[in-house]
């Protein structure tokens, strides 16, 4: 398969919506991460999203509108809670899951009676889904289990050849997939921590984390939220998390440096007196989610075999961080 590569003119978006329309699969560009979207209402079109990924089909997708009016069009019963999520934190990296109606199919809803929501804040995407006229189903537009795609480059060095275009747009802006809730009893319950973070979703409503989001789950789960049930985000390396502070990471990697290790780190202050290769991924919550990615993918080009990496804050978007390598590492943890 040829894949065409597009702008974000007039002209390529136009084009991005014919093939959607058409029944394609076509990776956009999000404020979180790439997404490899397809008619969300087309059972066919969205079977492709899944091959091109090979991603397992009950590993539910996310749909995205263009204007919170499509809210009732997707769902028979949307809470007012919804809605005041909705009015603060949409356009933007907040999904939501609610009841489906039966014009989404199962394939898209990964077999559920429910589908996750959200409006995304990157203007390139919302054009394309108001040029289509419905909207989309897009995961990240990269190979499963492999670290996601922030850039048009990770899309295309994933992509190239198995889908029919991408659309070459801005670098994300956030850097790690969107939060997803869902509403029990009139709480929020977070099922995938993102950039919207549990602090700010209490000031909406009382806000409990599923247990889901630390802890490994079995293989016969059934889950809500992509992100919840299999490895995910990971490079080819080993990953180890090591949580400690600075002083207690240096000794552990000087009694346990090996040929072929590298670190992620967040500055090369954490490294003084260690002879080690060393990747930096930020100092900030913020930074490190929008460097992650692209630093696991360089820990592959680097042919890393095993990495150690200090563990981010677990508070704040710092949650969201620690969640995606928690799942890179298969939830290895040396917590000294």
């Amino acid at each position: 398969m040829k894949t065409e590569i597009l702008g974000t003119d007039g002209a390529s978006l136009d084009r991005a919506a014919e093939l959607l329309t058409g029944g394609e699969v076509v990776a956009v560009p999000t404020e979180t991460v790439y997404g490899l979207a397809a008619n969300a209402f087309d059972e066919n079109a969205v079977r492709r999203i899944f091959e091109a990924k090979g991603r397992p089909a009950d590993n539910p997708l996310i749909v995205h509108i263009a204007d919170i009016a499509e809210l009732e069009k997707l769902s028979p019963c949307v809470p007012d809670i919804a809605y005041r999520c909705a009015e603060a934190f949409w356009a933007g990296p907040l999904t939501m899951i609610l009841p489906k109606r039966d014009k989404i199919p199962s394939v898209t809803s990964g077999g559920l009676d429910t589908v996750g929501i959200r409006m995304p804040a990157d203007t390139t995407a919302r054009a394309i889904i108001k040029r289509c006229g419905f909207p989309l189903a897009a995961p990240s537009a990269n190979l499963s289990g492999s670290p996601s795609p922030t850039t048009f480059r990770h899309v295309y060095d994933d992509m190239n050849g198995r889908i029919s275009a991408i659309v070459d747009g801005a670098d994300s802006s956030v850097g790690v997939e969107s939060t997803v809730i869902c509403f029990d009893d009139n709480k929020i319950r977070v099922l995938r921590p993102g950039f919207i973070s549990p602090e700010e979703l209490s000031g909406i409503a009382d806000t409990v984390i599923d247990k889901g989001v630390l802890e490994q789950l079995g293989e016969d789960a059934v889950v809500r939220s992509p992100g919840m049930k299999y490895k995910h985000y990971a490079p080819k390396a080993d990953v180890t998390i090591i949580d400690s502070d600075r002083d207690s990471f240096r000794h552990y990697v000087r009694k346990n440096l090996t040929e072929g290790m590298m670190l992620l780190v967040f500055s090369k202050d954490d490294c003084e007196g260690l002879d080690a290769d060393f990747i930096e991924y930020g100092e900030t919550a913020e930074d490190q989610a929008k460097k992650l990615f692209t630093c696991l993918r360089t820990l592959d080009e680097l042919g890393a075999e095993r990495v150690l990496a200090r563990c981010p804050e677990k508070s704040g978007v710092g949650l969201a961080v620690y969640n995606r390598l928690l799942r890179a590492a298969g939830f290895k943890v040396v917590k000294l």
